[in-house]
């Protein structure tokens, strides 16, 4: 171990991940961040979409355990109050093709909590089994170094005071999507540095309900928003999250958002494809206002692609690549990239000379399937800047649409859908045998007519009855 200390900026899931990546390769982590960070689960003002419905994947959760060993990551969410969802068996979800049942089999565990909780929970997970990481209130300005080489980070100094400036042997930078790292950049004279924007204009409007008294363990329940109508996309999701309340996420694509106003936030809810959302609401306490959000274009910076880019410097998370919140994938993603950072690390050396290209390549790499399924269907929505679907895309989404509707009926079809949405493995996993042969061959059962609801499930939405 030749490295002294690497500095992160940025203290949400992507830089702890990436903070608990670099552990074993240094002698301290100092992991920065402008906000002052809460001891117990609480929102974030550097964090808009800490308000809206978040979803811990299984192939997160899978690389979060990967690096954060004998930290129990599961366990201490699940006691902290998170809720541990079977995509197979405690979803209804209406996709445009139709209802998918819900089987038997108890598979693709998905960890369902408010954004604070999971960021909390990572945190305390990543301080108390990583003693040399430690993390400090500071707004990072720039990078020190050059073209060629980062040395560290300067710091703006507290109430208008002087700079400081904060010796470092890496820098990871995982602030977000404000990332500042081009104009940092361009001071080095690394420049020409390509991005790309994808937006469909979604806006996320998302409202706490308390569940209702009598309430069975009701499940996560999606109503998708249609890619392939030629329309606006709406969705709506209810996520059981801790202390007894729903998360409900409303979501709309550019010329269908959702409102702020809840009377009318409920009466958009009961206009989707199917009115259950808007059903179990309109009888539900509400526990806060509507809080509304439009900070959700797909960005990327290929920063692998650099003709120059500096040793010892990294960014990962919504710093590289951010995705479309609606799919649910962007905390999963980052734990992809400190993974990738974490093996490259150790494969090369923390001294090998170029291993800070090498990494910005994996992470890359990491962020392929998520950026990939993103922005393929978002091109397919009317009104999106900053792309247009080519033939390749309408034939994707021909397939993706034959592979969704055999899912309603096929356990074996909705297994490959769900293996790529929740990251466990790549698109390629679409075109294998099995998943060909369902799109082919089609749903091997007929169409439900309605979400399969439990016995007690469907005695509870005939019984709803006002809050008030």
């Amino acid at each position: 171990m030749n490295a002294r200390r690497a500095v992160v900026i940025g203290a949400g899931p992507a830089g702890l991940l990436a903070a608990a990546a670099l552990a074993p390769a240094v002698a301290e982590v100092v992991v920065l961040d402008h906000d002052e960070l809460p001891e117990a689960p609480a929102h974030r003002k550097a964090v808009p979409q800490s308000r809206h419905a978040h979803l811990l994947m299984p192939g997160g959760m899978a690389v979060m355990e990967e690096l954060l060993p004998g930290a129990d990551l599961r366990g201490r969410l699940v006691a902290a109050g998170a809720r541990e969802m079977a995509l197979s068996s405690d979803l209804l979800a209406l996709a445009p093709t139709g209802w998918f049942r819900r089987w038997r089999h108890r598979t693709f565990i998905t960890m369902t909590a408010s954004r604070p909780l999971l960021e909390w929970g990572v945190r305390r997970a990543v301080l108390e089994t990583n003693p040399q990481i430690t993390v400090r209130h500071a707004r990072v300005s720039g990078l020190r170094g050059s073209a060629r080489r980062v040395t560290g980070v300067r710091l703006a100094g507290a109430d208008g005071g002087p700079l400081e400036d904060l010796d470092a042997d890496w820098v990871v930078d995982a602030s977000g999507r404000g990332t500042r790292l081009l104009p940092w950049l361009d001071v080095l004279g690394v420049h020409g540095i390509r991005e790309r924007h994808v937006d469909s204009g979604l806006a996320n409007a998302t409202r706490v309900y308390r569940v209702p008294p009598g309430t069975p363990d009701w499940p996560m329940t999606l109503v998708q928003a249609d890619p392939w109508s030629g329309r606006p996309g709406r969705s709506g999701m209810i996520v059981p999250i801790e202390d007894g309340r729903w998360m409900v996420s409303l979501g709309g694509m550019r010329g269908s958002e959702p409102p702020k106003d809840p009377d009318a936030f409920v009466a958009y809810a009961l206009d989707l494809p199917s009115p259950l959302v808007g059903r179990l609401i309109e009888t539900a306490e509400p526990l806060g206002p509507v809080h509304v959000s439009r900070s959700t274009s797909n960005s990327r910076r290929y920063l692998e692609d650099a003709r120059l880019w500096p040793e010892r410097l990294v960014a990962i998370g919504d710093a590289a690549a951010t995705f479309n919140p609606i799919y649910g994938q962007g905390m999963s993603a980052a734990a992809l990239g400190a993974r990738a950072l974490a093996q490259t690390v150790r494969e090369h050396g923390i001294e090998a000379p170029g291993l800070a290209r090498r990494v910005q390549r994996a992470v890359a790499r990491a962020a392929q399937g998520a950026w990939t399924a993103a922005v393929s269907t978002d091109v397919l929505y009317p009104g999106v800047e900053g792309a247009r679907p080519t033939l390749g895309d309408r034939l994707a989404a021909a397939y993706s649409r034959r592979l969704n509707h055999a899912a309603t009926g096929s356990y074996t079809a909705a297994c490959a859908l769900w293996d790529v949405t929740t990251l466990r493995t790549s698109p390629a996993r679409l075109f294998r045998p099995d998943a060909l042969l369902h799109a082919l061959t089609g749903s091997p059962l007929p169409a439900l007519s309605g979400p399969p609801l439990t016995a007690a499930e469907r005695d509870f939405l005939s019984g709803l009855k006002p809050w008030v």
